[in-house]
């Protein structure tokens, strides 16, 4: 068996145990469906980590627009099932296609900025995004939102096998992609873009790139959202929630894809433990961020990724150990 081989392995068992063993257990009642929902939702925050991630971690751009582009995933699922008649998976996929659209319409003109400057505009895309939603009622129910009820806003187990195994197959993609020679490229452009260009790395091309995937990323995790929570209205584009987005990736390591997941979970969870505090509760996450930029600059992980193939090695290399020194116990 060679190494590719053995490590594909070693990672499809543990993407499946991630995702079948809690949804079996809270389909037996093991687990209610209230901390089902939260677990739940964190993997929607950890995708939507993951797309901020790519831009701001991996590709090395500022961008402050994700939630916009996470509404215009929902509302497009919303709108390919309710009016054309969609299946939902397909709808899902369409909706992630069209949000890349946006993506490359809105990185286009922008990507050429850097900094601040494409800050500033992502973040007024988002807000142009919501103003939209708003003002389209006759599509989107305006302000007061617009429902849509699935068999994921009903069956707990469903929805935390769909959402998590969506999750796995995503961190699956975008580690293999980090690896590939698109990836190696995107990485030494945030490295260094004259470094990059000089080399003959086409630094505004693989910035699309790198844009256009997060938006695709961006727009499944609103699928996900509306399919969860049943429910979706502008306020899902406006910039509080960007920026709850990027608190995720900063605090678990801009580049780390394990570390943002890491990060969306424990914060997730957190808020809802805290939610005996009320509105004080919302005092967490600056007090949070402050800690981690003293004593911990680079987030949990840093650029650094947990990896399973090294745990399984490590614990296989332990296990050796000790069966030899019973032996040698035992011919003593």
């Amino acid at each position: 068996m060679t190494k590719n081989v053995r490590n594909t392995i070693i990672l499809f068992a543990v993407g499946i145990i991630a995702t079948a063993l809690p949804a079996a257990l809270i389909a037996a009642g093991a687990i209610d469906a209230y901390t089902a929902q939260i677990f739940s939702l964190a993997g929607i925050n950890a995708i939507m980590a993951l797309s901020v991630n790519i831009i701001c971690g991996i590709t090395g751009q500022l961008s402050l627009g994700q939630a916009g582009f996470m509404a215009i995933g929902g509302y497009s699922t919303i709108l390919l099932c309710t009016n054309a008649h969609i299946p939902l998976p397909l709808a899902i996929l369409l909706a992630a296609a069209i949000t890349a659209f946006f993506g490359f319409l809105i990185g286009f003109p922008t990507l050429r900025l850097e900094g601040d400057y494409l800050a500033i505009v992502t973040l007024a895309f988002g807000e142009i995004i919501r103003v939209f939603l708003v003002n389209l009622k006759q599509w989107t129910g305006g302000p007061n939102g617009i429902q849509f009820n699935t068999i994921m806003v009903f069956n707990a187990a469903i929805a935390f096998a769909v959402v998590t195994g969506t999750l796995v197959v995503l961190i699956a993609l975008i580690q293999n992609f980090i690896r590939s020679s698109y990836g190696r490229a995107i990485l030494a452009v945030r490295e260094d873009e004259i470094a990059a260009n000089s080399s003959g790395i086409g630094v505004f091309r693989y910035k699309m790139i790198g844009f256009v995937m997060a938006s695709f990323v961006a727009g499944i995790g609103g699928a996900l959202y509306v399919c969860l929570i049943g429910f979706i209205k502008p306020d899902q584009a406006g910039f509080t929630k960007s920026i709850d987005y990027l608190i995720f990736v900063v605090l678990g390591g801009m580049g780390s894809t394990t570390g943002s997941v890491l990060a969306s979970y424990v914060l997730t969870y957190l808020q809802e433990f805290l939610r005996f505090l009320q509105n004080y509760r919302l005092l967490f996450y600056p007090v949070v961020l402050i800690l981690v930029m003293i004593f911990r600059p680079q987030g949990l992980l840093g650029t650094k990724e947990a990896s399973f193939v090294k745990a399984f090695d490590a614990a296989r290399k332990f296990l050796q150990k000790k069966t030899k020194k019973n032996k040698g116990a035992e011919a003593k």
